[in-house]
């Protein structure tokens, strides 16, 4: 059986170990800290992950043997500093790893920048107006150069917005800090967590390589999807706010996102990769959520 080592165990690694983990005969990765608070990662998978703390001089033979042994590597930590960690700290690592057949790093479609509520796909350019984004490029860049001079199969899957148990419009209209913000022609795409997983599982089954749009099939604006999670809990939905008057409290990351408008494209995913979205919309995606309770 394949073995997996996941760079980063937070919520999207959670979410693939409790759909996939048991299909891999080992599985380990890094975290921020020892026995972390919370950590999502063995609680929900119900597996037995071995853990290394990122960057600890102490265990790095350790953790370069037992990555070494693995098949698959899944890579989400975000950038630092403006490049990736993971090749900064372990490239060296990586590319001793013998066993190693497919890595799959977690972008973002933010990298694509704003189109104007166009549609895009992977053959269009990257245009990032945040410096966020601009990081991100930097950093698949550099994946894509590691994958040249090493070999290795590296898949990028450029994430839409991710909700899930836990994270969605749900859980911030019982919690009161749902927002319905309205900026006319604003459009973007969303993904639920499992169809990332479900994603992440084929790239490594297809030792993908090369770009891959994560989305669902509808792209629309967000006051939208409040409504609808509204209409659920059978509540009304907060008043939409203009966009003009609510970017004055927004964070900068609020700020930058509702500054870009585009309709990612998902047809290589399903096309070379064969994923069939469980919650192609993002109502069977609530309509789920609100059903099991999370």
């Amino acid at each position: 059986m394949d073995k997996l080592f996941c760079f980063g165990l937070g919520y999207t690694a959670a979410a693939y170990l409790r759909l996939f983990g048991s299909s891999f005969s080992s599985v380990a990765g890094t975290v921020r800290e020892a026995a972390p608070r919370g950590h999502p990662a063995p609680d929900r998978s119900g597996l037995n992950v071995t853990t290394f703390i990122f960057g600890d001089v102490a265990a790095e033979q350790a953790l370069a043997q037992t990555l070494s042994e693995a098949t698959c590597t899944l890579v989400s930590i975000q950038p630092q500093a403006g490049r990736d960690p993971v090749l900064a700290t372990y490239g060296e690592a990586l590319r001793r790893a013998h066993s190693l057949r497919t890595i799959v790093y977690l972008s973002t479609v933010g990298v694509y920048g704003d189109h104007g509520g166009a549609w895009i796909d992977e053959d269009t350019p990257v245009n990032p107006t945040s410096a966020r984004s601009r990081t991100r490029v930097l950093v698949e860049q550099e994946w894509r150069d590691f994958s040249r001079q090493s070999g290795k199969a590296v898949a990028i899957l450029r994430l839409a917005g991710i909700y899930g148990p836990g994270r969605n419009a749900l859980a911030d209209l019982r919690e009161g800090t749902a927002r319905r913000i309205g900026k006319p022609g604003q459009v973007f795409n969303r993904i639920h967590v499992d169809d990332i997983a479900r994603t992440i599982d084929a790239a490594f089954r297809h030792r993908a390589d090369g770009l891959f749009n994560v989305a669902d099939d509808a792209p629309g604006p967000a006051s939208e999807v409040v409504a609808y999670a509204a209409g659920l809990l059978g509540v009304l939905p907060p008043p939409e706010i203009p966009y003009d008057v609510a970017q004055a409290t927004m964070t900068e990351m609020a700020r930058s996102f509702y500054g870009e408008s585009k309709r990612a494209r998902n047809t290589r995913i399903k096309d070379v990769l064969g994923v069939t979205l469980a919650y192609p919309t993002y109502r069977e995606g609530l309509r789920q959520i609100q059903k099991t309770g999370i």
